[in-house]
């Protein structure tokens, strides 16, 4: 039996060499196991040092295959299992439905949303709905009704975090054919249909100028903002405490006054396009994203924890999808059913949350 590591790689110039010792480390020199490294277009030496390991080691069982640009982890992965030659496997591919949406919707207690989730789970139709007053039942193919579902789903991908017309642009509502002098009133008809989200955006800000300003702790929801102090470091964090227990933080938090004349809370961390240690500054619908992917990551690394417990092997997970690797000849409908079951069990710190999940089954992963 032959073992393949495909290891994708974006800018991990540092980390190929350790990541190598590591596997020699624990596998030996072991010819039945063969690593294939993937550059997706990094803009390091990474492949520079992929091509160093594979000089220094000078076996036949590690590879290096490089792309032109960045084409994004699955097709890394893709590009990775076609060069593999280890035993034939079976993949399972299962990934939460609408995750984020059912957290925000969770977390804020936008009732009509959770009954949604509860039952037949149409978010698109369903927003529509709220957003324009046409029964649900009408926005269905073959229906004039139909063309709200579009606006409904553009919607629903850009306004969760206090996004407006900027944010219905960049998810492609002008591609869409919506007209751009429509997006205010989609914008609008959004917030209305979802007035406890959008109370959750400024209690979450108003909260974090409050501990910053005053100290102690604010609950909002199930979640609890404080300012805390690291001797240690010889540093201050506001941090939010998820209802998992973990904690995110905030490092050197500041409050500011903002273009109009609002207190505006910062801290120091990376900018995520030039990569530079600066102040950056959240609002409340930024603070909400963060808390929303974060519970989302929580029940994602319970749900792994309960399908290894049950024998369903993770091989990797991208977001809110995992991939388990099943021995051939199984029943994959089966298994696949089991996957989902387990994917979608209520959460024990989150009660109320409906979870739900969806999947395949194949020889080779690909993006459903």
């Amino acid at each position: 039996m032959k073992l393949s590591l495909v290891i994708p790689c974006y800018n991990e110039e540092k980390n190929i060499e350790p990541f190598m010792e590591c596997c020699i480390e624990t596998f030996g020199n072991n010819k039945n196991i063969e690593y294939i490294f993937i550059n997706d277009g990094s803009k390091d030496n990474t492949f520079s040092e992929i091509k160093k390991i594979i000089e220094k080691y000078n076996t036949e069982n590690i590879f290096g295959i490089n792309f032109s640009r960045n084409f994004g982890k699955e097709a890394a992965i893709l590009a990775g299992l076609k060069k593999s030659k280890g035993t034939y496997t079976v993949l399972i591919d299962a990934d939460f439905s609408a995750i984020e949406a059912r957290v925000i919707s969770w977390l804020a207690g936008e009732e009509w949303r959770l009954e949604v989730f509860r039952t037949h789970g149409k978010i698109y139709e369903a927003s529509a709905s709220q957003m324009f007053g046409v029964p649900i039942d009408l926005i269905k193919k073959g229906n004039p009704e139909y063309a709200l579902r579009q606006k409904g789903k553009v919607a629903e991908l850009a306004l969760g975090y206090q996004g407006s017309t900027g944010a219905l642009i960049n998810m492609g509502a002008l591609d869409m054919g919506i007209p751009e002098e429509d997006l205010p009133d989609i914008v609008s008809r959004w917030r209305d249909a979802n007035k406890r989200i959008r109370d959750l955006w400024y209690k979450v800000d108003a909260a974090a100028v409050q501990v910053i300003t005053q100290g102690g702790s604010v609950g909002v929801s199930s979640i609890i903002l404080a300012h805390e102090w690291d001797a240690t470091q010889g540093t201050d964090y506001m941090t939010i405490t998820l209802p998992s227990g973990r904690k995110l933080f905030y490092n050197a938090p500041q409050i500011g006054i903002n273009q109009w004349g609002n207190p505006s809370i910062s801290y120091m961390g990376m900018d995520q396009t030039t990569k530079k240690w600066k102040r950056i500054e959240p609002y409340g619908g930024k603070l909400v994203e963060n808390c929303v992917q974060a519970i989302a990551r929580d029940c994602l690394a319970q749900a792994i924890e309960h399908l290894e417990a049950a024998g369903l092997p993770v091989i990797f997970h991208i977001h809110d999808e995992v991939v388990i690797d099943i021995r051939p000849f199984a029943d994959n409908d089966a298994m696949l059913a089991k996957t989902v079951e387990i994917m979608s069990r209520p959460v024990p710190w989150a009660p109320g949350l409906p979870l739900g999940a969806d999947g395949w089954v194949g020889k080779f992963f690909k993006k459903d």
